[in-house]
């Protein structure tokens, strides 16, 4: 397709597909189209879509509709995860024009130059067992912080969970590649890498060469600790079965990884995670915390939990209210449970009304907000390292501590994207 030179991006979901998108736009853009503004009229707008919950299958067809108003004549893409898992439901969406499965996004090009408005909605899609290779991506430009993926897939089945569906096995970048990339941003004058993956902490697992690789997260970070140019990592989300005491022990001595872990825990009571075939108990993520905070008391340390999942009485509530209540973490990312099809939670019950899960989600929410007002409390009159961001609002700037404190500052230009010793006031 010659006539189609613009190209405007939108990304639903986690951090892994803002790098693919990212990579995606620099992928066209080599190709020679010109990037635009989501909100800009371009040719061709691409939609990342994830599907964890209910709200971003909603929301991709939300702005599908935005779209066919703005620019009726537009070509429009879906890929990510929901077009993995129901390519012909959004193939049925009006005004779409092109489905791309997990290993088809980064042949975007190939299928867009074939492409014209007006004919049905081309799927182009396969079984996600036949997804087994790795795609390196990372963003820049879009924020001060690069998220570089560094692990895809997932060969765990939580009872609630679409992502190994939607993404295939557990495979990773070889460390070799993803050190290379290390170097290649940094020249690039990147400060900060945010390592990002499915299952970060299964960090290993591939083929090269035709033959298996085994490496792991803990030989990944030791090596990256060693890239000049880099002066801050962070670890985005790890499984606290996978945190292992060695890579805990290992952070809290460097200079670039950052006293920060995010670990989920989805429930607090022992009834619930065994419904939701999480591999760890209660007591392990309490230990990990513990020792988190014995070797660093001053590191922020996020959390992932689920409210409303199925048979959650208002017992196993209070059980995960009180273990986090009493936990040392700094904040917590609610998720109301939402339905996702093929799922093995469908069949446990009973099913806790819509409404309790909302107030759960509320009552978490409210917890977090007193845990992270604790948390920066305990830093105020602590002069600590800031990293600003490049881009500002209205005049005004900000940028995170090492251990993750939101700061706002009026602008300074000559502090974007640069390291200042900061006074926590």
């Amino acid at each position: 397709m010659t006539a189609a030179k613009s190209v405007a991006f939108h990304t639903l979901g986690c951090k892994l597909n803002f790098s693919e998108t990212s990579t995606i736009s620099r992928m066209l853009e080599k190709d020679g189209f010109v990037k635009k503004d989501f909100d800009e009229t371009a040719d061709v707008y691409v939609i990342n879509t994830c599907s964890v919950t209910d709200n971003a299958d909603k929301e991709c067809r939300q702005l599908v509709r935005r779209i066919q108003r703005r620019a009726p004549e537009s070509l429009v893409v879906i890929t990510g995860c929901y077009a993995q898992l129901k390519p012909k439901e959004i193939a049925e969406i009006p005004g779409v024009d092109l489905v791309l499965g997990a290993a088809e996004k980064f042949n975007i090009a190939d299928h867009i130059r074939e492409l014209a408005k007006g004919d049905s909605a081309k799927i182009c899609s396969c079984d996600i067992e036949d997804v087994n290779t790795f795609h390196s991506s990372w963003s820049v430009n879009d924020r001060t912080r690069t998220f570089l993926k560094v692990q895809d897939g997932c060969d765990y089945n939580c009872s609630f969970c679409t992502i190994p569906m939607a993404r295939g096995i557990s495979r990773s970048d070889s460390v070799a590649n993803v050190v290379a990339s290390a170097h290649e941003l940094a020249s690039g004058g990147v400060k900060e890498i945010v390592l990002t993956g499915v299952n970060l902490g299964d960090f290993g697992k591939g083929f090269e060469g035709g033959k298996k690789r085994e490496e792991s997260f803990f030989e990944l970070i030791q090596q990256l600790d060693q890239v000049e140019g880099i002066e801050r990592y962070r670890i985005s989300s790890i499984e606290p079965n996978l945190l292992s005491n060695e890579i805990i022990e290992f952070v809290a001595g460097s200079r670039k990884f950052m006293p920060h872990f995010h670990i989920p825990l989805q429930s607090g009571s022992n009834d619930i995670l065994a419904l939701m075939r999480r591999r760890y108990r209660r007591e392990l993520y309490a230990e990990k915390v513990g020792l988190i905070k014995q070797f660093m008391p001053h590191c922020s340390i996020g959390v992932d939990v689920i409210v409303g999942f199925p048979a959650e009485s208002d017992a196993h509530f209070r059980e995960t209210y009180d273990f986090l209540h009493d936990l040392d973490v700094s904040y917590l990312h609610v998720f109301t449970y939402s339905e996702r099809d093929n799922t093995h939670a469908l069949g446990i019950k009973p099913v806790v009304p819509v409404q309790v899960r909302h107030e759960r989600n509320k009552a978490l929410r409210n917890l977090s907000h007193k845990k992270l007002q604790y948390f920066t409390e305990q830093h105020l009159g602590q002069t600590r390292k800031v990293l600003f961001e490049r881009h500002s609002k209205d005049g005004i700037m900000e940028g995170y501590t090492d251990n993750y404190i939101k700061v706002t500052t009026p602008v300074r230009e000559e502090w974007r994207n640069n390291i200042v010793d900061w006074n926590l006031r």
